[in-house]
């Protein structure tokens, strides 16, 4: 079995959901965990506030720095992510295809390294 990351990314100038959408991706979110956790697939995974509210710490350089907002400044950005295990990647794209319309964004998948 493999861990893979399927990370929900949201885009500059989509359209923002009403509150029935809202609710409505809640919900299917919800329904697609359920489903992870009972498979036993399910390793992590959440939502994210908005990229906003991200801080970025860099102490690479001896001296530690804190900037507010995110660490690149971009038209894409993360939103939430889900951290599954499954056997190959097939599975982890067939996965990506519920959470997609789950969530109703893009999903990227990632397997992680092993060792």
């Amino acid at each position: 079995m493999t861990q893979y990351m399927l990370s929900v990314h949201h885009r500059a100038g989509d359209p923002e959901p009403g509150e029935d959408e809202m609710q409505a991706a809640f919900k299917a979110v919800d329904a697609f965990n359920a489903k992870l956790t009972e498979s036993g697939q399910w390793v992590f995974g959440g939502g994210l506030m908005p990229k906003e509210t991200a801080t970025v710490v860099d102490a690479t350089k001896g001296d530690t720095t804190m900037t507010d907002g995110p660490f690149i400044e971009g038209k894409e950005w993360l939103g939430g992510f889900w951290v599954v295990e499954l056997p190959d990647l097939d599975a982890a794209l067939a996965m990506a295809q519920e959470a997609s319309a789950a969530c109703n964004g893009s999903v990227e998948v990632r397997p992680f390294q092993e060792g």
